[in-house]
């Protein structure tokens, strides 16, 4: 049983890096799409300017919700 699902357009934190898309384990996306009943989710990745960085599927093992207590932290893309 799952516990509580994410829903679109909540904010979700990699819990591993993507390396293919140049993604690190921390970076904050955005729930653009919820599949399978929460078992995967399509995810944005933006930078802070708002330019999207990546749009990835992800299986729900690889994010987890935002906390209260988190902050967001920069650090700059490598070239594309």
């Amino acid at each position: 049983m799952r516990n509580t699902m994410i829903k679109e357009h909540e904010r979700v934190v990699l819990k591993a890096p993507i390396a293919e898309e140049g993604l690190e384990t921390g970076d904050v996306g955005t729930v653009v799409h919820v599949y399978r009943d929460g078992r995967a989710y399509e995810v944005e990745f933006t930078t802070l300017a708002g330019k999207t960085a990546a749009v990835v599927t992800v299986e729900a093992t690889q994010v987890r919700p935002v906390s209260q207590r988190e902050i967001t932290h920069a650090r700059e893309l490598a070239s594309a």
